[in-house]
């Protein structure tokens, strides 16, 4: 379990760079990802076949990863489209929904009894979101797209817990990104008519960032997370992913001063959610603790 808690910690620290590199490449959110998992499909290939390793899976399986994927890749393009008509703080800061729409969604797709402690943990991160919100008008379309990549990150989330047991990682990886990259590209034409773009050709820097955001960002911390989901649930994936904000909130400060265009507001909606995080990881490991002197 211990194990599983730092693999899971790793990749929500990898997966806060994200929003920093969401705003270095200047692509927008739809090109962006497409890009991404472009190059992840691409290089877990390259890696199979250098490695002679099967991906065969059953053909039931792989239509079931495919589905997830194509939720994984709607769920970048929302969560950068967040970025984009917000900022790197806002956006992160409305990923902390993910934890009640977890709380809500797996007693009903994994037909787990519903945890009003979890619950409760999820409702006080959408009180900070809210807070924001509230307080902050100028961001407010950007926190509506941001709760739906939420809800898309639980339900692909709550999916991949139920599958997560049936392939190695990599290869699930693989299918489900090959899924997503199916359903973007079938997008990409109506996505272009009604939000057009003057370049979809990615500049040497934007090629340099999506690499680090492919490989880093994406087959790195999927892996772990995972290999985490093993040993963890869900929910607690998702609200450990609550940290993610509160890094890249850091990172924000550090390299594009947004602490200057933020109210107190979204501090004490930050406070919040960091709160949140913190009782559901102390509730844990007590659990934990509890069962193996048993």
């Amino acid at each position: 379990m211990k194990q599983a808690l730092i693999k899971l910690h790793i990749s929500v620290f990898l997966a806060g760079f994200t929003g920093i590199l969401g705003v270095l490449i200047q692509l927008n959110e739809m090109t962006l990802v497409w890009y991404r998992i472009m190059i992840t499909v691409v290089s877990l290939s390259v890696l199979f076949f250098l490695t002679n390793k099967s991906t065969r899976i059953p053909k039931k399986q792989a239509v079931h990863y495919f589905l997830i994927g194509t939720l994984i890749a709607l769920h970048w393009v929302a969560f950068y489209g967040s970025i984009k008509l917000s900022n790197v703080s806002i956006g992160l800061v409305c990923f902390s929904a993910t934890g009640l729409f977890t709380a809500l969604l797996e007693p009903i797709l994994v037909t787990k009894k519903l945890q009003w402690v979890e619950l409760g943990l999820g409702l006080l991160s959408l009180l900070g979101i809210y807070l924001i919100f509230h307080f902050d008008e100028r961001y407010q379309t950007g926190i509506v797209v941001g709760i739906i990549s939420a809800f898309l990150a639980a339900l692909f989330s709550v999916l991949n817990k139920k599958q997560v047991a049936d392939a190695e990682p990599t290869v699930m990886m693989l299918y489900e990104l090959t899924g997503g990259l199916v359903i973007l590209t079938l997008l990409m034409p109506v996505y272009a008519y009604f939000f057009p773009e003057t370049s979809i050709i990615p500049t040497v820097s934007d090629l340099g960032w999506l690499l680090v955001l492919s490989w880093l960002c994406t087959i790195v911390a999927m892996q772990l997370m995972l290999d985490s989901l093993k040993k963890v649930s869900a929910f607690t994936q998702n609200l450990s992913l609550n940290l993610e904000p509160v890094y890249a909130i850091i990172m924000a400060f550090i390299f594009f001063d947004e602490n200057k265009y933020l109210s107190a507001s979204f501090y004490y909606g930050v406070g919040l959610i960091i709160l949140s995080v913190v009782l559901q990881m102390v509730r844990m490991l007590a659990k934990h603790s509890f069962k193996m002197k048993q």
